[in-house]
């Protein structure tokens, strides 16, 4: 019982500490491109043309651009965007801030969480400079490997249905987490081949490409600057939170 209180409590205090360090960067970073990003979106619905109105029964639209949604954390690949006139969302300034505060406390409570009881599974010593090589492991298999094929996306970005990319991403994330776990923690021939397939694989099979003929509605430069800005900061999220949870776990630990 002592175990799980340390993991529980070294998971919630970290988690407070990198998910409000992590707010702060995105608040000078990635959140200013958000929404400017809004802007030339509501500026494209604005301007699209009605829809025609038949009696016939409506069609199912192949090239038809996904809904997408907004979610606070950008430690991950950005999901879709969904616009419904009746959905509920935080209003602009301090309410939205402070959702974005929660979900990213909550989201490194979790990451925390994994970790912690991933150091007591591998059942080596662990300290800050091991929990930082964690955490940037938990880098590359969450952030960059699911990037190559799905990068952060803005508001106004045609992607492939959700569902899809859901699916396609947390196939990609286990696959790599298996295969740097295999890399080093079982160093043999056979192991190290079975890791580079398991890595390998996603990108043979290919992230579900979005709609063609479809542009996207914010500036290509400012699309570029997000996803280099988004995976910085998701890389300094993992190397904090690596960092901290190896840390705070051998202090309580002992």
């Amino acid at each position: 019982m002592s175990i799980f209180r340390s993991i529980v409590f070294t998971s919630v205090l970290v988690g407070v500490i990198a998910g409000a360090s992590v707010s702060v960067v995105h608040y000078f970073t990635t959140e200013p491109l958000i929404l400017a990003a809004e802007v030339y979106e509501s500026a494209g619905e604005a301007t699209a043309p009605p829809a025609t109105h038949s009696h016939e029964a409506p069609a199912a639209d192949a090239t038809a651009v996904p809904a997408h949604s907004h979610d606070a954390a950008a430690t991950t690949a950005a999901p879709a965007h969904e616009h419904d006139e009746e959905a509920w969302g935080p209003a602009d300034g301090f309410e939205r801030y402070a959702y974005t505060l929660a979900a990213n406390i909550l989201t490194a409570t979790g990451f925390s969480l994994m970790l912690n009881g991933l150091f007591y599974a591998a059942g080596r010593p662990v300290s800050w400079r091991q929990g930082l090589i964690w955490g940037l492991g938990g880098f590359v298999a969450v952030m960059l490997a699911p990037g190559l094929g799905l990068h952060p996306e803005l508001p106004g970005t045609p992607a492939a249905p959700l569902f899809d990319r859901q699916l396609w991403w947390i196939g990609t994330a286990l696959a790599t987490a298996i295969g740097l776990a295999l890399l080093a923690f079982n160093r043999t021939p056979w192991s190290a081949a079975l890791a580079m397939v398991l890595i390998v694989a996603p990108h043979v099979i290919g992230a579900p490409p979005a709609p063609e003929g479809v542009e996207a509605l914010a500036p290509a430069a400012l699309e570029h600057r997000f996803v280099v800005l988004a995976t910085m900061t998701s890389l300094m999220f993992w190397a904090l939170l690596g960092t901290l949870s190896g840390y705070f776990h051998r202090r309580f630990e002992a």
